[in-house]
């Protein structure tokens, strides 16, 4: 398979501005997480997707592959498909697959990219696949910048939600899931992807995944058992710089 790894990232997050170049134990979080994916043997190129000159000029820089893109993209997919078109143009070939990073995973592993793409080489009935993780801590079931899930059977996704789903009278007695942004796509569905009209749920959420659910179709789920958090404010930046620290985990 040829893999595209795609690190979509703006400066004007509303809720961490400029949080791409913010450090993290003195490396900017989006050069920790671009090494990471780079490095993977799975993945043949790597580019960050923005519409920011901060973040292209710093990606060239670093000499980071960097790929300029639309202000308009409400979705970190809709950014990641225009960035896909565009960079198929420039090489003149086509991917099988297009991994998409969010820009605020620094806690991503090589076992996480890995898991995340080996399910394509063994179902191919698998469009798009998403990781989780189990919530350990009550705080994070009530976060809002934290996407809980619930799946079926068959660990396709039934819903995403910054709500702490599914109900239950005690945290202990039940097992909740959030999403992991760790997101491969199958090229053409991408591109099937961008075609479908942002639906109800998915602007209410502001959840990607939700436009997919609301059009019939299946999210796979894939499990993980790492412990990790995404930098969604100055306070998460704090915590996942001190558990990188602790952990000696090379950046």
């Amino acid at each position: 398979m040829k893999i595209l790894a795609i690190i979509p990232v703006r400066m004007g997050s509303s809720r961490f501005p400029g949080k791409p170049l913010k450090k993290i134990n003195g490396k900017s979080m989006i050069e920790i997480i671009y090494r990471k994916v780079a490095k993977n043997k799975n993945i043949e190129k790597t580019f960050i997707a923005t519409c920011d000159k901060e973040i292209i000029n710093f990606a060239n820089l670093k000499k980071f592959n960097v790929i300029n893109t639309k202000k308009t993209h409400e979705r970190a997919s809709d950014r990641s498909a225009e960035a896909l078109l565009k960079i198929e143009k420039k090489y003149n070939k086509k991917f099988d697959i297009v991994l998409m990073v969010q820009g605020d995973e620094p806690m991503i592993t090589q076992n996480m990219i890995s898991k995340s793409l080996k399910p394509f080489k063994n179902n191919n009935n698998i469009n798009v696949l998403n990781l989780c993780s189990k919530i350990i801590s009550k705080k994070d079931l009530y976060d809002l910048n934290c996407v809980k899930l619930i799946k079926d059977k068959n660990n396709n996704a039934i819903y995403f939600s910054r709500l702490p789903i599914p109900f239950s009278k005690s945290f202990k007695k039940n097992i909740f899931y959030k999403q992991v942004c760790i997101i491969p796509f199958k090229r053409d569905y991408l591109i099937k992807y961008i075609k479908m009209k942002p639906t109800s749920l998915e602007i209410k959420e502001s959840i990607d995944m939700l436009r997919i659910i609301e059009n019939g179709e299946k999210v796979k789920m894939v499990e993980i058992s790492e412990i990790t958090y995404p930098v969604d404010t100055l306070s998460d930046l704090r915590k996942v710089s001190k558990l990188i620290k602790s952990k000696n985990v090379k950046a």
